[in-house]
């Protein structure tokens, strides 16, 4: 029996600050690529220097893909994601190219790798209220004691993916096993990552980077054009302690302080979401094209 070549999707994950996205254009330009982006706050306008989001200049020319694609008012799904990194990836299929998904948010990756299939479940304003007055703790406990599978797997400083995942298990009595398909495609996964020391110290350096291009004049002109304060905090890391700095809540150096610390757990936290997944093959982002089978 012939045996199907399945189209050839490359995917570049890995943690924050590991260069993900210069990487993509490198090879891109190799292999007459385009890039889709798998990040969940670089679907937003306007979350440019704070998403650390790729400029004009460093696509060189190479497509780009799911950038800019929601208002940051609004929250934007996984499942939103999947429907058109989908339709993306056929379309530049189509054009004789071959697709790269480039992130670091690991169930964006999953939803479109392992062709997930999510529950329907509407929101329900009302449980949504009630759970926004919570902390992130709280509802991971909420969670943890009506799904313990979900938990463990959640992110749980994620106030807007706990919610979610409560509103979903008390509606279905728990969050469901996630359905997959078999893949369409091959995919081909490259996993960067960086030793823990050389990590805080490009965290360190970015993070000032950003700040000195104009990180806090991006949020004063957010929050100027009617995003809300609360919004901010719900976007997390930068956007969450900048957000806290403007409002005089925290110091300038506590805000740096509290953000170096949290950016890099949350670097932690990617790593090992896909530490499970056994067929990224890993580079060290320190190195030139130096191999590793695990980080």
């Amino acid at each position: 029996m012939k045996k199907v070549i399945k189209p050839k999707v490359i995917v570049i994950l890995g943690q924050t600050a590991t260069g993900k996205s210069d990487l993509a254009v490198k090879i891109a330009k190799k292999v007459a690529g385009e890039v889709i982006s798998a990040d969940s706050r670089q679907v937003y306008r306007g979350l440019n220097l704070g998403t650390g989001k790729i400029t004009k200049k460093e696509m060189q020319d190479i497509p780009h893909f799911l950038l800019d694609v929601a208002s940051a008012k609004n929250k934007f799904t996984v499942v939103q994601y999947k429907k058109l990194a989908d339709k993306k990836i056929k379309e530049i299929i189509s054009r004789g190219k071959i697709p790269i998904i480039c992130g670091g948010t690991g169930f964006y990756i999953d939803s479109v790798v392992k062709g997930i299939i999510f529950p329907e479940v509407p929101p329900n304003n009302k449980l949504r209220k009630i759970l926004e007055k919570k902390t992130a703790d709280q509802l991971f406990q909420i969670l943890k004691k009506l799904d313990k599978v979900r938990a463990k797997n959640i992110d749980s400083k994620n106030k807007v993916r706990l919610i979610r995942a409560v509103e979903i298990a008390k509606t279905l009595g728990k969050v469901p096993k996630i359905s997959v398909l078999k893949p369409e495609y091959d995919f081909v996964k490259i996993g960067l990552y960086l030793s823990s020391e050389i990590l805080k110290k490009k965290i360190e350096k970015r993070l000032l980077v950003r700040i000195k291009l104009g990180m806090l004049k991006e949020i004063k002109n957010l929050h100027k054009n009617g995003l809300s304060w609360k919004r901010m905090e719900e976007l997390g890391l930068e956007y969450r302690y900048l957000a806290f700095y403007l409002q005089n809540k925290i110091t300038k150096e506590e805000m740096l302080k509290k953000l170096n610390s949290e950016i890099y757990k949350y670097a932690k936290r990617q790593m090992t979401y896909f530490k499970r997944d056994k067929e990224i093959k890993w580079f060290d982002a320190s190195k030139k094209y130096s191999y590793k089978k695990s980080p």
